[in-house]
């Protein structure tokens, strides 16, 4: 008969557990803090504030409060905005929701590029 790993029964070593004790320990259980992504950080901040600067150039152009030689170029401004706007501001939100402490939010949620 052989035990875990193909050992035979005789040389696996073992202990027993007391019969009060379940068998863990309070340490397994404690929780580390979550390490903060800065540089995604970073990177969702600069996403938000180019973002906002290209929807309000964009609105602008829309508007006529700045003067355009091409007018079919105003509306790609807009949608590139939104769409670098909308990440940055994705993330800056979890990252301060997750620094107040706010249930639910963690920087564990944001994707960290440093792997």
């Amino acid at each position: 008969m052989s035990g875990a790993g193909g050992l035979p029964a005789s040389n696996v070593k073992y202990c027993r557990v007391p019969d009060g004790e379940d068998g863990y320990i309070d340490l397994q259980f404690k929780k580390t803090p979550p390490k903060v992504p800065y540089k995604a950080i970073a990177l969702a901040a600069f996403l938000f504030l180019i973002g906002s600067l290209l929807i309000v150039i964009g609105a602008l152009l829309l508007a006529g409060y700045i003067e355009v030689t091409r007018p079919q170029r105003t509306v790609p401004v807009l949608i590139v905005g939104v769409l670098v706007f909308l990440p940055g501001f994705y993330h800056l939100r979890i990252a301060c929701y997750a620094s107040k402490g706010y249930r639910g939010y963690s920087f564990d949620d944001i994707p960290d590029f440093d792997h």
